[in-house]
């Protein structure tokens, strides 16, 4: 069955898969532009323990005291509820190809959007790993080239390019932080003429440590080099300008921050490097149009990356997530969630505790080494109901204040820890 995207929500909402949208924080009701957008956009109750006017949305609240977006970000109703209709429609009416090829297009928009990006410049992959492997691969890295990363990436950074030195011989190059930072100062001592790429996690997933791309950005580019972001960590909690911060690539799933699925990771490449990222694969959407004979011309934007058929329920759920963030405004998402953890910061600072995330931090994760026995913390965090990630055996716990959480559930936090001391 063909749909268009109006008639896909409000058959949605009919059949009860659908409800209110969050939207931004202000005195006039939504413009005929928005509703037109997202028909079932209503403006929601803030308050001092609902700071954005989400946390109905986000049934995990009244379950548990959820800290742990940093490793899965809970999707709000009406991401659900998209993914649901979606399936509906599959068992009853599939979606046409085509029209599900359009929602494909709508999103590749509203992420361009969010970045500062134009649609030409962003394709849908399967993982965020996908995007630096395609870079990594385009690149034509041999000996005598090198690599610069930090040690605050994630470990698909270090074995692509530990075996792009082996079978390559490339150098790769570690920063290694220093207290919880991996300055560009410190990226500076590492990266020449030889550099070919930098690359980081724009914002860690180990201790939250917020990168600076723009000074990153030149320091690459002043040396004829490339910088490759992964974003997962930082897109949908934090604003982000690929022109004004000189991004050249840059990938992120969206299970995270971005509120979405699994199975899709927006990929951005800036217009003038597209003739250098070749896609690694060929099908039938590359395809820009048939020629003669079984001969092809592929399209010439980023549209070269999705080559076949790609998790189309996760693309829908993705659309309605950035409609949510749109509504809801990251810079509001900022505001709260950064201040949320500098309060735990301070909190946990003034209990004692050894803080492994850089003071002043930029993010909305926080990382820290607690001196107590830790299976006595792993049970009073599981008698509080605290979902949070415990590592190197339950020494160091990370944490992450969403866009539904509040300073009463972070003071509850400090409550339990302040019992570890």
């Amino acid at each position: 069955m063909s749909y268009t995207r109006r008639q896909f929500l409000e058959s949605a909402s009919a059949a009860g898969f659908i409800t209110p949208l969050s939207i931004k924080n202000r005195d006039a009701e939504p413009s005929d532009k928005e509703q037109a957008k997202s028909p079932e956009v209503v403006k929601r109750v803030q308050s001092i323990n609902d700071p954005l006017g989400v946390r109905g949305d986000f049934p995990v609240v009244e379950e548990h005291l959820y800290l742990n977006s940093p490793y899965i970000t809970p999707s709000p109703q009406q991401v659900i509820a998209a993914g649901n209709a979606f399936w509906q429609a599959k068992s009853h009416n599939p979606i046409l190809l085509g029209d599900m090829l359009t929602e494909t297009t709508r999103v590749r928009q509203q992420f361009a959007q969010l970045i500062g990006a134009i649609e030409t410049e962003v394709s849908i992959l399967d993982a965020t790993s996908a995007g630096e492997n395609l870079v990594a691969g385009s690149l034509d890295l041999r000996s005598g080239d090198n690599v610069v990363v930090d040690d605050l990436h994630y470990e698909t950074t270090y074995a692509l390019y530990r075996n792009l030195a082996e079978t390559r011989g490339i150098e790769l190059r570690i920063v290694r932080s220093d207290n919880g930072a991996a300055t560009p100062e410190e990226f500076e001592e590492l990266v020449d003429d030889a550099t070919r790429l930098v690359s980081v996690a724009w914002v860690s997933h180990q201790n939250g440590y917020a990168h600076d791309l723009r000074a990153l950005a030149d320091l690459a580019h002043g040396h004829g080099a490339y910088l490759y972001t992964d974003a997962i960590q930082g897109i949908g909690m934090l604003p982000l300008d690929v022109r004004k911060t000189g991004v050249d690539f840059l990938t992120a799933g969206t299970y995270k921050w971005l509120l979405g699925g699994y199975g899709v990771a927006p990929f951005f490449v800036r217009s003038e490097l597209l003739d250098t990222i070749e896609p690694d694969r060929s099908g039938s959407l590359n395809i820009a149009q048939e020629l003669p004979d079984f001969h092809f011309e592929l399209h010439d934007d980023a549209r070269k990356y999705l080559y076949a058929t790609p998790a189309f329920g996760a693309i829908y759920q993705l659309g309605a997530a950035l409609d949510y963030l749109d509504n809801v405004g990251i810079a509001n998402i900022e505001r709260h969630t950064v201040a949320l953890a500098r309060r735990l910061y301070d909190g946990l600072m003034a209990q004692g505790h050894r803080l492994l995330t850089p003071p002043g931090n930029g993010s909305a994760i926080v990382l820290f080494e607690h001196n107590h026995d830790p299976e006595t913390v792993r049970q009073s965090l599981g008698k509080a109901a605290v979902q949070a990630t415990l590592r190197e055996e339950g020494v160091k716990i990370r944490v992450g204040a969403a866009l539904f959480n509040n300073e009463d559930e972070i003071d509850k936090f400090l409550e339990i820890t302040d019992g570890w001391r």
